[in-house]
């Protein structure tokens, strides 16, 4: 048999922070020798929400190449962009006509980004989830690598294939049941300015977050600026201490250590001693990125051929998936 199949990807919505490189894309590097992996840039996702169209194909090669500097190896992986392969539209709308309505509506992050966009929310950031189905299930991924925010989505994906193989394809399943890949520790990275809440693109604020190609000056300020508490002393896992714990935690991540060693280092630790621990840290960590990715981008060529094979071979397995779920819907086949 096979490798089994990893399906994921990232929007082109700015630079990636330091929720998206652990929470997401090292585990991918990590484990990427065990799959056969599809990562993707989801611009497509993008314009669920308001974006920028001037920087949208800026932002995409941005992070197309970020995934090349982070580690993601050709040998085992293949990137492609999600708009060059028309077969994510084309499923994604075949699925919205036997999505009930009720299941999107009980998606909690629609609940909350439409509370933010007011009247001005669009139908897209609705069917969101189901676009990210039709990414998953067109490569009939055996694996999903999500973090803990993510796992209704894939819920939603895995109740879809139930109900399209239900309804249209009992005999022969048309779509397999994807499982999560979910990493135990950084999982969910959390915002510097609150230990509550995620760390997000979406935060208005800069300084809740550190992006994988800030300066080390800008990441300096970051941490210095960053929300802590008056105990002296740091420990993981007190639900009084959220920044705390995600601090340390950031530090256990980036550091490689354990998290034994993390919490008899900085056990007596305060903050004017840790906090300079945690920038050097996370500078010498972010260091050969930013200089992989600084190669990577110039070579414009290089990134364009790179998209064009892991497109061409992302739309041989996306054509053959679209043509059986139209079959097993009565479409006619194209003369």
């Amino acid at each position: 048999m096979g490798k089994q199949r990893v399906l994921s990807g990232v929007q082109p919505t700015g630079n990636l922070h330091l929720g998206n490189y652990l929470g997401a894309i090292r585990n991918w590097v990590e484990m990427q020798d065990q799959y056969d992996n599809f990562f993707c840039v989801v611009d497509l996702h993008a314009i669920t929400v308001p974006h920028n169209p001037a920087t949208l194909a800026a932002d995409t090669y941005t992070i197309a190449a970020l995934y090349l500097a982070c580690g993601i190896d050709l040998q085992y992986s293949h990137i492609f962009v999600q708009s060059h392969v028309s077969a994510h539209s084309e499923l994604c709308w075949l699925l919205n006509c036997i999505t009930p309505l009720n299941w999107l509506q009980d998606m909690i992050q629609f609940k909350e980004k439409a509370v933010k966009q007011g009247e001005n929310v669009g139908t897209g950031l609705l069917i969101y989830p189901v676009l990210m189905a039709a990414d998953i299930l067109l490569y009939q991924a055996d694996k999903v690598p999500v973090g803990e925010d993510q796992k209704q989505h894939l819920e939603l994906a895995r109740d879809i294939v139930n109900r399209f193989n239900y309804l249209f394809a009992q005999e022969h399943p048309v779509l397999k049941l994807p499982a999560p890949l979910i990493r135990k520790e950084g999982a969910r990275v959390m915002s510097l300015a609150d230990g509550t809440r995620k760390m997000s693109k979406s935060d208005p604020s800069e300084l809740s977050r550190i992006n994988v190609l800030d300066p080390p000056d800008q990441i300096a300020n970051k941490i210095k600026r960053c929300k802590t508490d008056p105990v002296r002393g740091l420990s993981f896992d007190d639900p009084a201490r959220p920044e705390c714990n995600n601090l340390l935690t950031l530090y256990m991540l980036l550091s490689g250590k354990t998290k034994e060693a993390v919490a008899g280092e900085c056990a007596h630790m305060g903050w004017g001693q840790f906090k300079p621990l945690l920038t050097e840290t996370t500078i010498n960590a972010l260091e050969p990125i930013q200089k992989k990715y600084k190669e990577i981008i110039t070579e414009k060529g290089y990134l364009e051929s790179v998209l064009k094979t892991g497109r061409e071979k992302a739309q041989a397995i996306a054509s053959q998936t679209l043509a059986d779920v139209k079959e097993a819907l009565g479409y006619t086949a194209p003369l």
